[in-house]
Formats: structure tokens, sequence, C-alpha cells
């Protein structure tokens, strides 16, 4: 299951009471060797890495499905494929948790969340969500 951010918590939280417009981002999905936390940290870096755009907006491919479950709750799973770059010149270690965030570097963490298998990603591997995959829900 997927964590909201303190960042996240807050911007709805001002746009429900204090009408401060929310404003949709694009998304982009980040790997970690560690719980990021709600400050989002443990974010894999070196060897090729880079977070990947995955369109929270209409018009963009890959995009996220919106679907409600048992009546109780919002879960949003990927649409498509999300491949990260390959590996090269060196290893990306363990992938144990995922990120959420609204820019390509920096940025706001806007989810955090544990994978349900980690995964060793070597020199020459490519780490993949298949469609479905990766799924955010709130009750």
């Amino acid at each position: 299951m997927a964590a909201l951010s303190d960042f996240l918590e807050n911007a709805i939280l001002q746009s429900v009471f204090n009408g401060v417009a929310f404003v949709e981002p694009d998304t982009y999905v980040s790997l970690h060797d560690a719980d990021p936390t709600d400050a989002g940290g443990n974010e894999i870096s070196g060897f090729a890495y880079a977070r990947v755009r995955v369109y929270a907006q209409a018009g963009g491919s890959p995009d996220w499905n919106t679907a409600v479950v048992d009546g109780i709750g919002y879960l949003v799973d990927n649409e498509e494929e999300i491949a990260f770059p390959t590996a090269s010149g060196g290893s990306w270690g363990t992938v144990t948790h995922f990120g959420i965030y609204n820019a390509a570097t920096v940025g706001d963490l806007l989810f955090h969340g544990v994978l349900t298998a980690s995964k060793t990603v070597g020199d020459g591997d490519t780490f993949k969500f298949p469609i479905g995959d990766l799924n955010l829900r709130l009750e």
C-alpha cells in the first residue's frame, strides 16, 4: 500500500479547506533502496538511473487507470509498462521501495510505498513495472 507524503496531504487540505488551486502534475516514478519516508530519501542514483515520467493529465502515454475497488476506495495503477533506463556501468543494488514525484529531478514526493518483492538491479538489467503492477489505493 502506498502512503501520501506530507507535501501531498497539505496540498489536498489547502485545496479543500482554503480554496488554494490544486495543480494536477505530471508524475515521475522513482526507485529506492530503503523506505523514502515522507522526506523522499534513499533514491537510487548513478549508472544511468533516471525517474520515469508517467502522465497524470490526459493526452500523454503511459497513463494511470483509476477505478473504484469494492465500493470502498479508489485504486490507481499503471495503464502501460513502466520501464526504467537500463543500468549501465554498475549495479543499482537492491530496489525495495518506489516513490511518485512531481518532477524528473528533485521536486516534491507525492506517494511512496514498498515493493511486493525487492529486486536486485545489476549492470545491464532493466527494472520494469508490468501493466497494472504499480498500485496506489486511497480509502
